[in-house]
């Protein structure tokens, strides 16, 4: 049974990693507005762009002449994983959430005899998948030191994975990242991003905007090789902006979390140090009765 000082001790360490949760629950709290606020922000004009590529692409159908960013460039053995994560912990699942998708994929490409590649985008999803993929992980792209996420880090990602495509390193490659949902909420979402996987997107006025005739300047093969790998850029900076939302989302539930239990532990201590207290107070008092009664 530990001493009254222990408990004592105990209580007072405990209470020092409750102050020092509840203050990181407040900070993952400011930053989470301005955080949630970019990643909407993002969202309309890469789904305005998608919405333009699936209007565009259209002219590539039944075609084999299509750009290798939309046609691909015919094979399908080796695909690079580009998983996007925290460059910190202490935010519960969101970083194992995100990485146990990436190796459910990782896993099934394997056992199909495809050969796997893995670009980390933040340092918590090298830490993990390293474990098991060490030999796979052929960079690690980190942004720690940076305070505000842009384009600027997208593109260089973006850059970065055309440079692998043309060289020839991969086939496809597909993007990891969590989509923020709300607080409690992170949602892991694989998106594919070369060769481009276009959608038709379905939404009010989008049957009568497709029926309207458009004439483009230049020529739409022109646009569509333009808006590629312009798109890659977006999507990555759309994936990195979702993920800071994330982040921040699910450590500020994690920090207030942690600050309850605390709360319940000291709680506990309290009344176990209360009850100790009690019984060696008892034990005095009967040992000084006990020896008044002697004499």
């Amino acid at each position: 049974m530990p001493s009254l000082k222990d408990l004592k001790n105990r209580i007072d360490s405990v209470k020092s990693t409750q102050k020092i949760t509840k203050a990181m629950q407040m900070v993952a709290a400011a930053k989470l507005r301005r955080a949630q606020e970019a990643a909407e922000a993002a969202r309309p004009y890469a789904e305005r762009m998608a919405r333009v590529l699936s209007s565009l692409a259209a002219v590539y159908d039944g075609q084999e002449n299509a750009p290798v960013l939309l046609g691909g460039n015919g094979k399908d053995q080796t695909h690079l994983l580009i998983v996007a994560t925290g460059e910190r912990g202490l935010a519960g699942g969101f970083n194992s959430s995100i990485v146990r998708l990436a190796r459910e994929h990782a896993n099934k490409l394997i056992a199909q005899g495809k050969t796997v590649k893995i670009l980390t985008v933040g340092r918590k999803g090298n830490d993990i998948l390293k474990r098991q993929y060490a030999d796979r992980i052929v960079e690690t792209i980190s942004y720690r030191d940076v305070k505000k996420i842009g384009f600027t880090q997208a593109n260089e990602v973006s850059q970065k994975v055309q440079a692998m495509f043309a060289a020839g390193e991969f086939d496809v490659a597909t993007l990891f990242f969590a989509k923020f949902g709300s607080v409690i909420s992170q949602v892991p979402t694989a998106v594919q991003l070369i060769p481009a996987k276009i959608e038709r997107v379905e939404g009010e006025g989008v049957a009568e905007a497709a029926s309207v005739p458009y004439e483009y300047e230049p020529s739409e093969e022109a646009i569509v090789e333009d808006l590629l790998p312009r798109n890659i850029s977006v999507q990555i900076l759309r994936a990195m902006l979702e993920n800071n939302a994330s982040f921040y989302g699910a450590q500020m539930t994690a920090m207030d979390n942690a600050t309850r239990n605390a709360g319940e532990m000291i709680g506990k201590l309290q009344l176990s140090y209360n009850r100790q207290r009690q019984a060696q107070i008892t034990k005095e008092l009967i040992e000084i009765i006990s020896g008044a009664e002697a004499l």
